[in-house]
């Protein structure tokens, strides 16, 4: 995460809002010789979030354990150009929140299942959503002997925001001119 203040200053429910609202990042767990990592997508649970994994991911093997789970938002590279001010350098604007806390095993990998689909399912109304009941009984049961349901309880939260808010207003948004319409987004608003 990036040191400077100005870019770590958000309160930790809009950290959280952000998090659950992208549903999905990369885990990160201590392994040997590498750290594990994972990308999962996410549902937010009272104190964290839960997810599964395939029965044969490494990180299966290490829990319980403490991790982090990175979830990154619209990013991209700034040309000292876009800021019309002499004497600048590139640099990469960025929204990262990391939830580190403890993986344990959750019960019950059919409710898991039927929150996950239903909170993903729910961004593409007006389609009628998907559910497992409009699966073979059986098909379902084989899959689902394949994962395992997992939550992590969030003990800290930290959240990177750096879209430019150490230039000048008019630099910053002459430079928000130039990116993605997510990133002049956020940029924008500072």
């Amino acid at each position: 995460m990036h040191p400077n203040p100005l870019f770590r200053g958000r309160p930790d429910d809009q950290n959280l809002t952000f998090a659950h609202e992208a549903g999905f990042g990369t885990l990160v767990v201590n392994g040997a010789p590498y750290p594990l990592i994972a990308h999962v997508p996410f549902v937010p649970i009272d104190g964290g979030v839960e997810f599964h994994l395939v029965r044969s991911n490494p990180v299966v093997r290490a829990v319980p354990v403490a991790a982090t789970l990175s979830v990154l938002g619209p990013d991209g590279y700034i040309s000292p150009d876009w800021y019309g001010m002499d004497d600048q350098v590139p640099t990469w604007n960025y929204l990262a929140v990391h939830l580190r806390g403890r993986i344990e095993p959750a019960e019950d990998l059919r409710a898991h299942l039927d929150r996950l689909s239903a909170h993903f399912e729910s961004r593409l109304l007006p389609k009628m959503p998907w559910t497992a009941a409009k699966m073979d009984a059986d098909a379902l049961a084989r899959m689902m002997r394949m994962i395992l349901p997992f939550r992590l309880i969030v003990e800290e939260v930290d959240g990177t925001w750096k879209f430019s808010q150490n230039k000048p207003d008019e630099a910053r948004l002459a430079a928000a001119d130039h990116v993605s319409p997510d990133l002049a987004r956020l940029m924008q608003q500072g």
